[in-house]
């Protein structure tokens, strides 16, 4: 089965993704400054450059696309039939560098935290937010 869209459409299409100020993103930060955390976004002095940098609790927030990060076991990280093996070899290095560094951050003394975009949808995202206070309630 091949791409419904042409080879100009598809790369309109990808190019339009963006990698910071994603909807995901934004719902998480809205939520954390409602409840008070005051935080730091996409701080290039890390390594990675974190989503979201909440310095008084030592804790990096990615907010990651499941199929750009290839979330495990998830229906939206499927990796399209078409140019197959381009996309699994990007998606198995992005893999490989997030976790280079997640261990950089964390021996660097970071608490690394992971959203999933997946996580975000409307019957999961209240659960998925109120885990992450929680979570930095926790220190």
């Amino acid at each position: 089965m091949g791409d419904i869209l042409n080879k100009e459409q598809r790369h309109k299409c990808m190019s339009n993704v963006r990698s910071k100020n994603t909807k995901p993103e934004i719902m998480v930060r809205k939520f954390l400054f409602s409840h008070g955390y005051r935080f730091r976004i996409n701080k290039k002095e890390l390594p990675g450059k974190p989503d979201i940098v909440l310095p008084k609790y030592k804790t990096v927030i990615f907010v990651n696309g499941c199929f750009w990060h290839g979330h495990e076991n998830c229906k939206h990280a499927t990796l399209p039939l078409t140019n197959h093996e381009f996309w699994e070899t990007k998606i198995s290095i992005n893999q490989e560098r997030d976790k280079v560094v997640h261990q950089q951050l964390k021996n660097d003394g970071w608490r690394v935290i992971d959203v999933w975009q997946c996580q975000l949808k409307p019957k999961t995202k209240e659960q998925t937010l109120e885990n992450l206070i929680s979570i930095l309630k926790d220190e």
